[in-house]
């Protein structure tokens, strides 16, 4: 069960988040920041939830922040969410950049507490990150392609199934970036509740709906001089997606229940695990929007891809990881034939947990296959041949111009972009 410690000095603030979020794991208070050291050396637990002020009337965060650093440099440290003031939204910035993977405003709403611990559980790493091991072809042209884009201003739409890496790619290309000094903010877009996702990209005005009690920056400001990324972007509602192109389009956000725009400086990133040839539904995905972000696509290759060496490297990497200083046992010759010949549905995510499992639970001098908690190997159906994204798109620009019958203004207003941005496409293409 996932273990989360709430480290607030007010009672009333602790007891209140407790119980919001004790269906989503092991909840455990702390009131005195001296009692912090021994209770992550007690619980190690997957998140904190960290205020940021301590004495009576501090404001400045100083506090906060040293505990923030002090956790930062343990050996398997939590996801550090901090809990400020409204006011306090440079505090937040500072805080983010300091490690802290978000952060929240009080008084807070329970949805949007609930999905923000979510969030930063979905994406607790028990392995090191920032490391996209593999030898195979593929993921050395991707380092390659990072390497490359980070250093621009470009969008980047990251493909790739549930359990890939694609958050990993993601904080590769802002290491890589001009703006790695600025904060990385992630937002899940698959755990956000439908009726905060304006609220949580664009911030609100107090009394902007029922729950609105206090104003609150989005996620656009938050991120103000570092990178933004949009995890599950297809799950995106329709209405919302008008608004994030609106905002990358005119680089700035209109919080909810104010007329007055807020310029905003971030690089976007999105991801997604929709199949290439689902993109261009429109059911699904606006197309003036995917146009917007895949000026730059991703791709991250399914681990079932990417062939024995690079699963072998995987096993190894995340086993020695779990030996946590012990002598890292080796698999057996019947577990390693097995293994390398798995599908593994669950990509490199479902590899991890299985590593931790059996490092947790095997007793003998090296791991067999049924440590790992595995179906045995399954030979899955040959996969149907997915198109390329751009020759998708290159097929839906030249459908529009037949449809349109070569009126360019009619073709635009098919596809849903501007003139300019169809004749962009045109030269991409060479149409």
């Amino acid at each position: 069960m996932p273990g989360i410690l709430i480290l607030d000095d007010d009672p009333d603030v602790a007891l209140a988040a407790r119980l919001v979020l004790r269906r989503l794991g092991s909840v455990v208070v702390r009131n005195d920041p001296r009692e912090l050291a021994a209770a992550l050396d007690e619980i190690a637990p997957d998140v904190l939830l960290l205020d940021m002020n301590f004495a009576p009337g501090a404001s400045d965060g100083a506090a906060g922040m040293a505990l923030l650093r002090e956790v930062g440099a343990r050996r398997n440290a939590p996801a550090v969410i901090v809990m400020t003031a409204y006011a306090e939204v440079e505090l937040a910035v500072q805080a983010l950049k300091a490690g802290a993977v978000d952060f929240i405003t009080k008084p807070w709403a329970n949805e949007r507490l609930v999905a923000c611990v979510q969030a930063a559980l979905a994406r607790r790493t028990p392995a090191p990150v920032g490391e996209l091991l593999g030898e195979c072809a593929a993921m050395q042209s991707l380092r390659a392609q990072i390497a490359q884009v980070g250093a621009s201003e470009a969008s980047v739409l990251i493909l790739g199934e549930n359990g890939v890496g694609k958050e990993l790619v993601a904080r590769a290309l802002h290491r890589a970036s001009p703006r790695s000094q600025g904060p990385l903010l992630a937002v899940d877009m698959g755990s956000l509740p439908e009726a905060l996702v304006e609220s949580e990209l664009f911030g609100h005005k107090r009394g902007s709906f029922t729950d609105a009690r206090e104003s609150r920056p989005g996620r656009f400001v938050a991120a103000a001089g570092g990178t933004l990324f949009l995890d599950e972007i297809g799950n995106m509602p329709l209405p919302q997606q008008a608004k994030l192109l609106a905002a990358l389009e005119r680089r700035e956000v209109t919080p909810l229940g104010s007329d007055k725009p807020v310029p905003v400086d971030v690089r976007v990133l999105a991801a997604t695990n929709v199949p290439e040839a689902e993109l261009f539904d429109a059911r699904r995905f606006r197309p003036d929007l995917l146009y917007r972000l895949n000026t730059v696509v991703l791709r991250v290759p399914p681990l079932r891809e990417r062939g024995p060496s690079d699963i072998t490297l995987l096993l190894r990497h995340y086993l020695a990881h779990f030996a946590q200083g012990r002598p890292a046992r080796d698999m057996d010759a019947d577990a390693l034939t097995k293994l390398t010949a798995y599908r593994w549905p669950g990509n490199v995510r479902e590899l991890r947990q299985a590593c931790e499992r059996a490092s947790l639970l095997a007793r003998g001098p090296v791991f067999t296959w049924s440590d790992f908690g595995l179906i045995a190997p399954n030979v899955a159906a040959p996969e149907k041949p997915t198109l390329d994204l751009e020759q998708r798109e290159r097929e839906a620009v030249q459908a529009a111009l037949a449809q349109a019958d070569g009126n360019i203004s009619h073709a635009a207003k098919l596809l849903g972009v501007s003139r300019a941005a169809l004749y962009r496409r045109l030269d991409k293409h060479g149409l």
